[in-house]
Formats: C-alpha cells, structure tokens, sequence
C-alpha cells in the first residue's frame, strides 16, 4: 500500500460521520443480544426488586424488616438499591412487562457506554475505544442479568477515569467529583464500597510515595507521586462521609461487613463461585487482564496504584463470577490509560468525544433501530410473557388462583423472588435475599429442597399449608410419597402440593 493510500485511509478513519456510524452499531449490537436474550424478564431477583419499589411508593418509607417473607418478615434488612427500586418499579407501572424489558436494555446499554467513554477519555483514541470497549463488555456483559450492579459498574468507570485523569499534570480538580459520584452510588447499590476500596488505594499509594520520598527512599523503578497528600485525605474522607447520605446511614457498612463474612452464598450459588474456565469468556477475560498486566510491566516506570489495583481485582474476580466486571473494567482502564502516552512532554493528540447534538442524533438513532429490534425479536408484552412463562412457575400460580388453597407458604429458593410479585397473597418462606436470610436459614432450605432426610424435621415445611416446587427438585420428589401432602398440580415446570387434613 502506497503512503498516499494509507494516509487516505487514516483521513477516512477519522472522519466523524463514519466513527458515530460504528458507534451506532456496536451500541445496536448490544441493544440487540439483549433484546434477543430478554434476561430483563428471566432474572430470579428482579421481581422482588419490583415489590420492594412498589412498597416504598405505596408506604411513602424505606424498609427497614423483612417486607414481603414470611419467615424473616422481623428480621432487619435493608433496601439499599432503593433508587433502582424506584425506577424500575415505576417502569413496570407505567409500561408493564415491556417496561421492565426495556429497563434492563437501556441499562446494559449504559454499562456498554460506559465502558466506552472510560476508554475514550483515558486513551484518546476513538477506534481503541471501540475496539477494547467490545472485548471488555463480551467478557463480562451478557454473563449476568441487568441488576442493579450495573448502576456498580457504570459508576465504578467514572470513578476509575477521574482517578487516573487526576494523575496527569494539572488534572488533580477532577477529584472533587468524587464525593457526589459516591453520594449517587451508595443509594444504588451495596458495591459501591469497591468505589471506596480503591479510592482509598489510590489515596494510600500515593501517601506511601510520599512518605518514602520524605525519608529518602529512592523508588527509581515507580512513578513520581505530585497529588497534594492532605487533597488526597479530605476527598477521601469526604467519599466516605458521602456514601453516609441516604436512608440507611453508617449502616451500609455493617452490612458490607455480613455480605463478607456470609459463607452460604460463596458455596452454593454459582455466580459467587470461582471460575471454572467452562466458558470462553472466562478467557476473553484471563486475556485482557495479562494483557493489563503486560502493558503495565514494558513501561518504563510502573504505576503502582494501577499494579496494585490489578493485583487485587485479579483475586476478586478469579475468586467470584459475578465480579468479572470488577477485573475487565480495570484492566480495560490500565491499558487505556497506557495509550495516553507522551510525547516530548505533552499529551499526544486526542480525539474529541461526541458533543452534545451528536448524543442527541446516536440516541434518536437508536431509539428508532430498538423500535425495529424489538418488532423482529418477540420484545413485546405477549413475547416477554411467553418468556417468563416458560421459565417461572405461571402456570401453577394461575392454577392456586382458580383453587385458593390455604397457607402459609413453602417455596424453592430460586422461584422466591418471582412468587413476591406474582403470588403476593401468599408471603414467601425464602427469596434470593441472602443478606436478609442469613447462612443458617439458607443452609436449612437449601439442604430440605435436596430432599436429605432433615427435610422431615424443617418447620417452614412442617407449618406449610401449600408448597409449589420445581419439578425436578429432589423435595418434589421425595414429597410424592409423603403422606402428609397431597399433588394437586403438576406441570413441566413446576408441582402443587398441599397438607392433607389430620385424620381424627
């Protein structure tokens, strides 16, 4: 290829109408597997999410007890995503099932935004960002359902990219923005203390720095720290006392605090688990943190924040599925980051983010490829609720409609959360609540629905009026031949038990 040809070609890249055209597609990519897979419909926890929203609106208060069980309705609990609560309930009650599908689109599509601008601004270059925006969002976007982590994830890239735009020379302002990204995050979701750990890295990384060079320590092999130590400190301090604001307090710490010390989740749900490598993504992200790793080591001097934050992330994420985000974001920010290079002491040239009317054209142009989208993927109410009707227990509830069967409750784990907002006469005996439950109250559901002998001895089923099981639980079965209880429904998902009356 000639130089005039390539250099006709680098011109074409970077001509604006072609870069917001890719960028059209990507995000209608993401917009499309979501639509296509409807996770927004098939999530276990998502409905429970609904109720708790509901229960705010309608009680014009935040929950502080287990609203909506029946075995844990006294037990202290919080509804710490209250503000995805309330969107989502809202949602749901302005545009039914669709409502709650388009929910989970728009926010899978703002964690891939997200990722996007992250990269944009830490490398300047719009074509890298693309391209390692759809790397990173194919590791780890679509292994999970549209909760309210990705309000995490989202806020955890703003809090990355003011982190290490704070780094560059005269950029150390942009920390005041912390403070109020935290205020936002705290009432979102529990995860924002990763936000605070890794604030609190940075503050103490650069502290460490400091104090070795006070005291001689030459660190010939690291980069210079210039951060105002007491800056660092107060935002710090200020990010704590931020994520204070809201109707829980101090308390969202404590319950950090039973989230880490809790056992039964890391051992029996399969997102808390380590990965496995039975999954090809699970090398899409292996690949993109050794790639961090590696852009990290070939600099000259290293960055120990980022080392660190690597480091560390790497055994979060290795350690528990469902933070894969934690590690693919970071490591997407590291590499970005390494991309800002240098160039006779001044910033290399970057390219301009898109400006405010051409946000507005890629989002009229979307809305309208959605419209479509969802017009050839079943994305409708009759589509959504075909959906969740093959995946949750529909047909069974319908059926205790028609023939009122007195209580209380006996459900399985998985459908409880569902059964809170389609079934919400009868309060559920578990949900997806694992903080609310606690270990030893999941432990004893967990070992009854595998139908092991202590199944005879559990009181939430001894005091059971009706129980409604997936079919193929190992309880179901073992319920069969239990005299006590009596089949009265049974479909291909789901079976209907209820207690025979005592014999005189």
């Amino acid at each position: 290829m000639s130089m005039t040809a390539a250099q006709e070609f680098r011109e074409l890249l970077r001509r604006r109408p072609l870069q917001l055209l890719v960028l059209l597609g990507l995000l209608s990519a993401v917009a499309a597997r979501a639509m296509l897979l409807k996770f927004s419909v098939l999530d276990l926890d998502i409905w429970w999410h609904i109720k708790v929203g509901d229960w705010i609106i309608e009680h014009r208060a935040f929950p502080h007890t287990g609203i909506l069980s029946r075995t844990a309705a006294d037990r202290p609990w919080a509804a710490y995503s209250w503000v995805y609560e309330l969107l989502l309930s809202r949602a749901y009650a302005w545009f039914g099932l669709v409502g709650v599908g388009m929910f989970g689109t728009l926010l899978t599509l703002a964690v891939a935004y997200a990722v996007y601008w992250m990269i944009l601004r830490l490398s300047g270059r719009f074509w890298a960002a693309c391209i390692l925006a759809t790397v990173t969002c194919w590791a780890f976007l679509f292994s999970m359902m549209p909760r309210p982590v990705f309000l995490s994830m989202i806020l955890f890239a703003v809090t990355l990219t003011l982190l290490l735009e704070s780094q560059r020379p005269a950029r150390a302002n942009v920390l005041y923005w912390l403070p109020m990204v935290f205020l936002v995050w705290a009432n979102c979701h529990i995860q924002f203390i990763y936000g605070i750990f890794v604030v609190g890295l940075f503050t103490g990384v650069h502290l460490l720095q400091q104090m070795a060079a006070h005291f001689g320590i030459a660190l010939d092999f690291a980069q210079s720290s210039a951060l105002p130590a007491r800056k660092l400190l107060l935002i710090f301090s200020a990010c704590l006392l931020a994520a204070c604001v809201g109707p829980y307090s101090y308390h969202l710490y404590f319950i950090v605090f039973s989230y880490a010390t809790s056992k039964f989740p890391y051992t029996y749900i399969r997102e808390f688990q380590a990965l496995n490598f039975r999954a090809f993504i699970h090398y899409v992200e292996l690949l993109l943190a050794a790639g961090a790793f590696f852009t990290l080591g070939r600099q000259k001097r290293i960055d120990l924040f980022k080392l660190a934050l690597l480091i560390v992330a790497s055994a979060v994420a290795f350690r528990t599925m469902r933070d894969s985000w934690f590690l693919c974001i970071t490591a997407a920010a590291c590499v970005a980051d390494s991309w800002n290079t240098e160039v006779r002491g001044e910033e290399a040239a970057r390219e301009p983010g898109e400006t405010l009317p051409e946000k507005a054209g890629l989002a009229a142009a979307l809305a309208l490829i959605l419209f479509l989208i969802a017009g050839n993927t079943g994305f409708n109410t009759r589509g959504l609720d075909d959906a969740m009707s093959s995946f949750f227990p529909v047909r069974a509830v319908n059926f205790l409609r028609q023939h009122k069967q007195p209580g209380p409750l006996y459900n399985s784990f998985d459908w409880g959360g569902f059964l809170t907002w389609y079934m919400p006469d009868y309060p559920v005996a578990i949900d997806g609540r694992t903080d609310l439950y606690g270990d030893q109250m999941d432990m004893r559901f967990f070992e009854s629905e595998r139908g092991n002998d202590s199944y005879i001895d559990d009181p939430y089923l001894n005091e059971a009026g009706v129980v409604l099981l997936q079919r193929e639980k190992p309880l179901a079965v073992v319920l069969g031949g239990d005299q006590r209880f009596q089949k009265i429904y049974e479909d291909r998902l789901a079976v209907v038990f209820v207690r025979r009356s005592s014999q005189p």
